[in-house]
């Protein structure tokens, strides 16, 4: 072998010294780094800026000072870098894809709280308008009108003729005392043959006649439609047999389902007006009713709406559509319903920035009005937030590991709302009431269960006990929180 020259043996010298400085630079650097992932600082990594910490993107909300292993999936974590504005930067999206995207923004604006519920219901009899004719003694028929259930009759129309024996008698008696022309007897006799089911006209019939009547007709008593028809020719009647059952339709009810949502809008009296299927002329009512209790499935209260019908042209079976209206001077701010996204536990909608970025922002929601949501706090007039799209970049921000800015509202305690109740039945955790109006809540009366806040406010009660009872507004609805029993007897 031969050997190196001098000059070839200093230039290996110098490569195994610069080795042994890059080397010790390499673990110098190693070692510093590490130590500042420990100590937590943030460093730069890749040129994209200082880690602000690590997440796993199936679980954005858990956020690691260091890397690793993700101790939900079986994967490394992912750094968050801190990116212009730091963690508010949100997610940005070029301009010039937000239309391939879908993307539509509105504006935050405000609106008037005067909200106007649109249904459809179907119109029925008005059940507070029936007339039952029945037999008011024993006797026979002689004779029934050609009638049939859903035949239209007016009021005093003949609808059988009857025979009824223990009249006649009677009617002899009465006869025979007018003749003899004492008022005082005259006035008995006539209250007998009231009091054996001859109507004042029957009786009115017999005195100018002045002869005893065998046979009777039987009329109706209002004007509208034949619903049963239960006498024919030949049959024997006892006293109180039903014979016809007419229900009016000089007015028809509209029933409609209104969400549970919504009820507190609707009050009995308000005006109505509705637009039967087949017609554009609309017919203005008002509301007649709400039925105070609550379908179970649908979430709905049943409203019923009486429209006249003087001319007849409201036919039970007919569907209508009605609008409600809530007139109210106040204003609050708004976005489309369709802009909102609702986890459950929290509604969010997505805000654009400046340069092209959009962000999550938790909201507290009002009531709808129309296709807009009322927002109580969380956004300010003149926002823009994302319409349509709006889901496309919330699973963005969540894989980014983008958390919504919470509600910047204070919460405040809510108010205890109080009303006059009946108990109807109850447990260690629930109470059944039938209660009147919640005037502050603008809640109309109805049975309904409600959770106690503590079960020790039962103690002392039973079902039928007349309270007063104060209820608040809470995440798992309304809470019995004060029971104070009423002066009076239970019901």
């Amino acid at each position: 072998m031969k050997p190196l020259n001098k000059q070839t043996l200093i230039y290996v010298a110098v490569g195994a010294a610069l080795l042994g400085i890059g080397a010790a630079g390499g673990w110098w650097w190693s070692q510093r780094s590490l130590a500042s992932m420990e100590m937590g600082e943030p460093i730069q990594a890749n040129g994209q800026g200082k880690v602000l910490y690590w997440y796993d993107p199936m679980y954005p909300q858990q956020k690691f000072d260091k890397p690793g292993k993700s101790p939900f999936m079986d994967m490394e974590l992912v750094p968050k870098y801190a990116d212009g504005d730091g963690e508010s930067a949100g997610v940005k999206i070029d301009p010039s894809i937000t239309q391939s995207l879908g993307m539509r923004l509105a504006p935050v604006t405000s609106i008037s709280l005067a909200s106007q519920i649109d249904a459809t219901g179907v119109i029925g009899f008005n059940e507070r308008d029936v007339a039952i004719v029945q037999s008011r003694a024993p006797g026979f028929v002689d004779r029934v009108a050609a009638l049939a259930p859903g035949d239209v009759v007016k009021a005093g129309q003949a609808l059988a003729e009857v025979q009824v024996p223990d009249w006649l008698s009677a009617q002899h008696e009465f006869l025979a005392l007018k003749a003899a022309g004492d008022p005082a007897l005259l006035a008995a006799a006539r209250d007998r043959l009231r009091s054996v089911g001859m109507s004042d006209g029957m009786i009115r019939e017999v005195e100018s006649a002045g002869q005893p009547k065998a046979r009777f007709t039987v009329t109706a008593p209002i004007s509208g439609v034949i619903q049963s028809l239960d006498v024919r020719n030949g049959m024997t009647l006892t006293m109180g047999q039903p014979l016809v059952r007419i229900n009016g339709l000089a007015t028809v009810w509209l029933e409609i389902a209104v969400p549970e949502a919504l009820a507190a809008q609707v009050q009995p009296g308000a005006k109505a007006s509705a637009i039967v299927a087949g017609s554009d002329a609309p017919i203005s009512g008002k509301v007649a009713a709400i039925v105070p209790v609550l379908n179970d499935a649908s979430r709905s209260l049943r409203v019923r709406v009486e429209l006249p019908n003087a001319k007849g042209m409201l036919h039970p079976g007919q569907s209508a559509q009605v609008s409600l209206g809530n007139a109210s001077k106040e204003n609050a701010l708004s976005v489309p319903t369709e802009a909102v996204i609702r986890t459950g536990k929290r509604s969010l909608v997505m805000v654009a920035t400046e340069g092209g970025r959009y962000e999550p922002v938790e909201v507290v929601l009002g009531g709808d009005v129309g296709d807009r949501t009322v927002i109580k706090s969380g956004l300010s007039e003149g926002q823009q937030v994302v319409a349509s799209g709006q889901f496309l970049i919330d699973s963005e921000a969540s894989l980014k590991g983008i958390t919504a800015k919470a509600v910047s509202a204070t919460p405040t305690a809510a108010p205890l709302h109080e009303a006059d109740a009946r108990i109807v039945d109850f447990s260690d955790k629930e109470i059944t009431l039938a209660h009147g109006p919640f005037k502050t809540l603008s809640m109309p009366g109805m049975t309904m269960p409600f959770p106690l806040a503590n079960p020790d406010l039962i103690k002392g009660f039973k079902a039928g006990d007349r309270v007063r009872v104060g209820v608040r507004e809470s995440d798992d609805g309304l809470v019995v929180e004060r029971l104070q029993k009423l002066e009076g007897k239970a019901q």
